[in-house]
Order: C-alpha cells, then structure tokens, then sequence
C-alpha cells in the first residue's frame, strides 16, 4: 500500500502546483489609451502619426484593426473600406540612385485601405491615393471609426474615434486654405536669403523682398521641375549669374538642361520621395533643400558669398516651376 499512497501524494503535489503557475495568456489593462482621438491628415499625401498609442501596462505584442468605419452622419463609407493601389518602397531610397528607372525600380504597386493602422504598433497612415473629390474633407465632419485592441488575453475597443482629412495642398511651404483649398495669398517666401545685396539701394535683402511662386505647367511628360528666376519686372534673370551652385545637388533629379532663362530636371514624385536625409534635403530629410549660390567682391576688397534657399515640398506629380520674383529690386551680381 506504501507505494499506492506515495504515487498519490506526488499526483496531488502536482496537480496543486499547476494552480500555483502564472496564467499564460496575455493581459490587457484599463489604462491603455490612444493619446489622440482625433486625425486629420492632408489629402494628397502620405501622412503618418506616431507616438499617438499608449500601451500602459497592457501585455505586449497587441493587434489592431479599424472596425465599423462609417461616415460622420452613420452612412457607410465605402470609399475608406475598400481597397485601392498604392505606391510603396520595394527597396530602401536612400538618395544615391543614378536614375529615374532606378527610383522606379524600388517602388511597387499594392493594394491597401486608404485609412489604415499599424497591426502592431498602432500607428495610423492615410495613403496619398485619397483625394478629396471621393474622400470627405473639411468643412465635412468627416469619419467616425471604432479601433479594435486585441491579445490573447482578450479584446477591447476604442470607439468614436474621429477622421476629418483637410483638401489637398499639393505643395508646401502653402499658400492654400486648408478647409476650402483656395489660394490666399499668391506666393510664399524663400527659407534661406543671405548676403544678397540689392542692385538699386545696395541694402540687404530679406526674405520679404522676394517671393517665391509654384505654377504647374501643362502639356509636358509630367516628371519635371524647373527653377526660375526673375526681377522686379518679372524679367528673365540668367541662372547662370549664381555662378557657385552646385547645380547636382539642387534637388534628386537627371538629366539637367540649363538655359538662359531655367535649369530643368527629370525627377521623381513626391518631392522629397520620403524623409529619409540626403544631400537634397534638411537635415530631418522631411523636405526638399534647393540652394543657389554666388559670389562677388565687395568694397574693401572682402569677398560676399551669396545664397537663395528654398525648403520645400511638391506632393503632386507634374511639370513645375520655382520661379523666384525678386519683387522690390534685382540683385547685386557685379563686384562694387
């Protein structure tokens, strides 16, 4: 009998501490919670928002998905529900591609919601194909949508979160209302103006003596950017005269002609492509960084580098001009 009781003694042992063993299954907490509730991205473009998740003391990996997408007055929305193409990077960009079918060759076409979440992180993108002549936009309340937050520890919902896209700008710095996309102003002014000495007054110019303008042109192959630049009398003013730019760096672009009149490019869109930091861009990489230089001697024999700078960014694919309006006086070239 000895044997018997002592075999039923460790089966009890046992069976009590496999109920003394930690539950297996993931947790998810009450103090999870999305920071923002509220999303309104430019249509037009890609737009992401991050750091907008909070997962508290919830068990990690979680999944998300968007659940009841509808618009604003209870209607369904098909034009956020179903799928649509997309361009996405195949390859990482990095700005040392040689070509325009290098670029293209990292890219690729899939199909993908044009309001997403990130099954993991949380993280919301809206794809560029959403456009505002199918997609509500501001002044319209928009979209209401619920999240669904879920482990193997159980599920949990985030509801009446809000989506409310404002109309396209397709570049920026912008000169566009945001609710009703109506020019407000007809240009935007240079990031960069240093040492430019004005022709007339010999002063130091700012940026509010010039301006920059954006005009899309039509009837080209549609993947060009020329930059312009003009006097008070929107005269021609020659890009040779800024003698010292590095005409390759200027923006990520091919097969360069320069004229008397504008240097053009063939380039890719969205202007940057992304935000990684290259050469053509600032330092975040989140825009185009188009510099143009010169230099002159001035009095007292001292040497006056020159430099006209835009920070930039074009979203929608076309043939554009930069032209740059030298609105009160031209600039200073010749040596004093």
């Amino acid at each position: 009998m000895k044997p018997f009781y002592g075999l039923l003694l460790l089966v009890v042992v046992a069976a009590g501490c496999r109920k003394n063993l930690p539950d297996d299954s993931l947790s998810l907490s009450k103090d999870t919670q999305f920071t923002q509730t509220l999303y309104q991205p430019v249509l037009g473009r890609n737009n992401l928002f991050s750091g907008n998740f909070n997962p508290g003391t919830s068990s990690l990996p979680v999944d998300f998905k968007i659940v009841n997408m509808r618009r604003f007055n209870g209607e369904a929305a098909p034009e956020l529900n179903d799928y649509f193409p997309v361009k996405i990077w195949k390859k990482a960009y990095d700005g040392t591609e040689k070509s325009l079918a290098e670029i293209e060759g990292k890219r690729g076409v899939e199909n993908h919601k044009l309001f997403e979440i990130r099954e993991h992180s949380g993280q919301f993108l809206m794809w560029d194909a959403a456009k505002s002549d199918f997609v509500k936009s501001q002044p319209d309340s928009g979209y209401v949508f619920d999240v669904e937050m879920s482990n193997s520890g159980g599920k949990r919902y985030f509801r009446k979160m809000r989506l409310r896209p404002f109309r396209e700008r397709p570049y920026e710095p912008s000169n566009f209302d945001p609710v009703t996309g109506q020019e407000v102003r007809t240009s935007v002014n240079p990031s960069v103006v240093s040492n430019i000495r004005g022709e007339r007054t010999n002063r130091f110019l700012g940026s509010s003596d010039i301006q920059v303008l954006f005009n899309k042109v039509t009837g080209g192959p549609g993947n060009t950017i020329s930059f312009k630049f003009v006097d008070t009398l929107f005269r021609t003013i020659d890009p040779n005269k800024f003698a010292t730019t590095q005409w390759e760096n200027v923006v990520h672009g091919f097969n360069m002609v320069k004229t008397a009149e504008k240097v053009t490019y063939q380039v890719a869109y969205p202007i940057p492509l992304n935000d990684y930091p290259t050469k053509y861009t600032t330092s975040s990489g989140a825009q185009a960084s188009s510099m143009f230089r010169f230099e002159r001697i001035g009095f007292g024999n001292t040497l006056q580098k020159s430099i006209l700078g835009l920070n930039y960014n074009i979203y929608e694919k076309g043939d554009w001009e930069i032209i740059f309006w030298f609105k009160t006086e031209k600039p200073r070239f010749a040596n004093d």
